[in-house]
């Protein structure tokens, strides 16, 4: 009986650990983000001096994530992570142009967020003088949902950094991903 009683608790342990998954700190991993979008800058460039190789007064368009099944797709989860590496970058001291204020050559579905056309990238682009766009995709597994996001040159659509990671889906997580829309 002790032997059936533990062995049944063992089994709802590690049934409970996947039933119960814990959040990592959203913010956290979105700030970690973009100071390695940053860093993979830094570490191409090499004739001009530039702070973390970009220049911090060029102005840098960030967007939100999209769904990698569906680039015209976002959600909660998607929104906030685009917002989040944009607040750090603007903390960093970079020039960081809100999309969400323009309507005008980004394609926008209500309550999906701001999704950037690849043909109107480089028309924005000329319009704010912009260096660079931050961009990214997000795909949901059955625990984690895996996150790229890029840092592309304007002009030409160069990827300049990337940085791929995952979250556990926890229980903010899973509700940010709930409704896609």
């Amino acid at each position: 009986m002790k032997r059936i009683l533990t062995s049944f608790l063992i089994v709802s342990f590690i049934a409970g650990c996947s039933i119960f998954a814990k959040d990592y700190n959203l913010i956290s991993t979105s700030y970690r983000a973009a100071d390695r979008l940053l860093k993979g800058v830094r570490d191409i460039h090499h004739l001009e001096p530039r702070h973390n190789g970009v220049y911090t007064k060029q102005p840098i368009l960030v967007t939100s994530f999209v769904n990698i099944d569906n680039v015209q797709q976002s959600s909660t989860f998607g929104r906030i992570v685009g917002e989040q590496i944009g607040s750090r970058l603007a903390q960093s001291g970079y020039k960081v142009i809100e999309m969400k204020m323009r309507t005008s050559n980004v394609f926008v579905q209500e309550r999906t967020g701001e999704l950037l056309l690849s043909r109107e990238l480089r028309k924005i682009s000329l319009q704010h003088d912009a260096y660079a766009v931050v961009v990214g995709t997000y795909a949901v597994g059955k625990e984690s949902v895996y996150v790229v996001a890029k840092l592309i040159r304007a002009k030409d659509s160069v990827i300049l950094s990337s940085y791929d990671y995952n979250l556990p889906i926890g229980p903010d997580t899973k509700r940010m991903l709930r409704k896609q829309r």
